[in-house]
C-alpha cells in the first residue's frame, strides 16, 4: 500500500486544476496518494468507499469531500461498480493563502482551510448546492471559475451539514514526517494481509521494540496496528465480494480465520453486514 506522491500542475491560464472524469469504476485508479494541494472531490454518480487518512466509510449516490494538503487519500472510485463520474478541484496552498489570509471577509473560509487537514465531507442541502456550483465550473472561463471557487469555499465554511473525517489528529503532517518508516509498514501489511500478521515482524521493520512500535503507530495513525490491519483487510474484502466471492471465501482470503469475527469487523467498518454490502452492490449492477 504505497503512498504515492502526486505532482499537480494548475490548468493553463488558471490558479487551479479542474478535472472531470466519467468512466467505469472498474477502470478507475484508486491508489492511496497525497499531494500538497487542497482538493475538493465531487462524485456526481456512483457509490463507493472514502479512504482518507486512516478512515474508511461508504458513500451513496455521490459525495462531496474537502481534503487538506498532504492528507493521504484513495481515489473516490474505490469499491465502486459501474458508471462513475466526478469533478475534482486541486489548488495550491499558497494560492488560497494569498486570497484569504489577511482579509476579514474570509475569516470563515480561513477556519475551513484549517479544518480540512482532518478531511471533511458534506451532507444534506449543502451537498446538493455545492454539487450544482461545481458542475457550473466546467462551463466558466478562468476568471469566473476563480470567483465560483471562492463562493464554493464560502458555502462550505458557513454550513453546519458536515463531518470531520479524522477529527482527533492532524494526519497530514504526521504522515508526511513519518512517510519513510510508515511506507515499510504499509508494504508489509499489503503483502501479508491474507496471512497471520506478525506484530514482531512489523516492529522489526520499523526498528522498534513491540511496545514502542504499538505506541508509535497509535500516535502517528491514531489507530492501533491491529485495527489498521483489519481496516485494510475489509477494504480488500469489499473488492472480493464484488467479484462474486462468497462471504466465507472472502473471509479466509483476507486473513480472517473466523467468519463470525469477519462479519463483526466488516459491519463495524462499513456499517453494513457482508450480506447487505453484497446485495446492495448486486442491485446496483443490475440497475
Amino acid at each position: 500500500m504505497k503512498i504515492e506522491y502526486e505532482i499537480i500542475q494548475p490548468d493553463e491560464g488558471s490558479s487551479f486544476r479542474l478535472l472531470h472524469t466519467n468512466t467505469q469504476a472498474e477502470d478507475y485508479a484508486w491508489q492511496y496518494h497525497y499531494h500538497p494541494e487542497f482538493e475538493i472531490a465531487c462524485v456526481l454518480r456512483g457509490s463507493g468507499t472514502r479512504h482518507i487518512g486512516n478512515h474508511f466509510s461508504t458513500y451513496q449516490n455521490g459525495d462531496i469531500v474537502f481534503v487538506g494538503p498532504n492528507l493521504p487519500h484513495a481515489g473516490f472510485g474505490l469499491n465502486s461498480h459501474g458508471p462513475h463520474e466526478e469533478i475534482v478541484i486541486q489548488v495550491k496552498e499558497d494560492v488560497l493563502n494569498e486570497l484569504i489570509a489577511q482579509r476579514p471577509e474570509m475569516a470563515a473560509i480561513k477556519k475551513l482551510l484549517a479544518d480540512s487537514k482532518h478531511g471533511i465531507y458534506f451532507t444534506g442541502l449543502t451537498k446538493k448546492e455545492i454539487t450544482k456550483k461545481i458542475v457550473r465550473l466546467l462551463k466558466l472561463p478562468p476568471f469566473e471559475r476563480l470567483l465560483q471557487l471562492i463562493s464554493i469555499l464560502h458555502m462550505m465554511a458557513v454550513s453546519e451539514e458536515f463531518e470531520l473525517i479524522n477529527p482527533s489528529t492532524d494526519l497530514s503532517s504526521l504522515i508526511k514526517k513519518n512517510n519513510a518508516r510508515l511506507q515499510k509498514i504499509f508494504t508489509y501489511v499489503e503483502q501479508h494481509y491474507n496471512e497471520t500478521i506478525n506484530i514482531q515482524k512489523a516492529a522489526g521493520i520499523a526498528h522498534l521494540s513491540v511496545p514502542s512500535f504499538c505506541n508509535y503507530f497509535k500516535k502517528v495513525m491514531n489507530t492501533t496496528f491491529t485495527d489498521f490491519v483489519n481496516q485494510y483487510r475489509i477494504q480488500r474484502a469489499c473488492q472480493l465480494l464484488q467479484q462474486e466471492k462468497t462471504i466465507a471465501e472472502t473471509s479466509f482470503e483476507c486473513g480472517f480465520n473466523n467468519v463470525a469475527y469477519f462479519n463483526k469487523v466488516f459491519k463495524a467498518t462499513t456499517k453494513k453486514t457482508p450480506s447487505e454490502f453484497k446485495k446492495e452492490k448486486t442491485n446496483t449492477m443490475v440497475a
